[in-house]
């Protein structure tokens, strides 16, 4: 029991931004830690990356917003490798040591899993002696760096869904997406609004590196690794749907989460659904893969099975 609670809990901790925004809010964050502490870096480094965001919107992507998606996704693309190269000459090519803030180390709470007791629950680290063979007890620790992920992630969600669908502003950026001339004749200077919204977006990006920077790593590949992910997530969950994109999140990181928990083999889960092999397949070197080593590529099946059996994405409102 104490397996699925930790396991549902780290994929739900998972969560997607703009790669190269991405790694540029850890570095920043880094960076800002170094000389002001953690907590200042977590405000000014989002609040950094936003303004360049916004420059960039304003000064390349607007020019080619004209001309569609595809110069638009080359233009992106290409600032991907941009940011990469200028990483890497000022941080270096390897990771830094971007430590949480005290206050996030160590868990946040303890499962306890009593042999006769059951399952309790400890805030914060469960003492020695009532873990271990001694004490009957299995101890699942949970990790505080992942439980404020986890926080802010909600807070993130709601912030933006409250301000897309109870506020003026949200409604002015709206029309402004379907009806971009019709917002102009009513006053409202729909380039601004693209630039601060992008901006703004690119300043949720760097709070999300900031906070992922410092629980898993910083370094140059950070961007590569995240950036396929977001990908599968935004199509998955459906082109224009933030909805879509937090269950497709939510999914995809309990999926992956659970996968790489489970230390079994192909083999023995098709043998435990029942089904007989011959000796040539139970010998097959593909079947004796563990669960936990196909883990990476789930995403990427899932998002094929989505793909063929509903294109426009879990809770998307038009084609992908």
């Amino acid at each position: 029991m104490e397996f699925f609670i930790i396991s549902m809990l780290n994929g739900l901790s998972l969560n997607f931004a703009h790669a190269s925004f991405y790694m540029v809010g850890a570095y920043i964050g880094y960076t800002l830690s170094q000389v002001l502490g953690f907590w200042p870096a977590l405000v000014l480094a989002p609040v950094a990356v936003g303004v360049l965001g916004a420059l960039f919107e304003k000064l390349s992507l607007r020019k080619v917003h004209k001309f569609g998606h595809v110069p638009e996704l080359l233009v992106t693309f290409g600032l991907s490798y941009i940011i990469l190269e200028l990483v890497q000459l000022v941080w270096g090519r390897t990771s830094v040591e971007f430590r949480p803030p005290e206050a996030l180390q160590g868990p946040a709470f303890t499962l306890i899993n009593h042999a006769t007791e059951g399952l309790s629950l400890v805030m914060g680290a469960a003492p020695a002696d009532m873990c271990g063979a001694a004490a009957q007890a299995m101890c699942s620790p949970f990790p505080a760096t992942r439980a404020f992920m986890m926080f802010v992630a909600v807070v993130m969600l709601a912030s933006v869904w409250l301000l897309l669908t109870r506020t003026r502003i949200g409604l002015v950026i709206q029309a402004a997406l379907t009806h971009p001339e019709t917002v102009e004749t009513l006053g409202h200077n729909v380039p601004r609004v693209f630039m601060l919204v992008f901006g703004a977006g690119t300043g949720l990006a760097g709070l999300a590196g900031v906070i992922g920077g410092s629980t898993f790593v910083t370094e140059p590949a950070m961007a590569a690794t995240l950036g396929s992910l977001i990908f599968v997530v935004v199509v998955v969950g459906g082109l224009g749907s933030l909805s879509g994109a937090f269950l497709a999140s939510v999914l995809i990181g309990v999926i992956q989460t659970f996968a790489v928990a489970l230390d079994h083999s192909l083999l023995g889960l098709v043998q435990g659904l029942g089904v007989e092999l011959s000796d040539a397949w139970s010998n097959n070197s593909v079947l004796r893969l563990t669960i936990s080593q196909v883990a990476p590529i789930l995403p990427y099946l899932f998002l094929v099975l989505v793909l063929i059996f509903r294109p426009r994405g879990l809770l998307g409102t038009r084609d992908t």
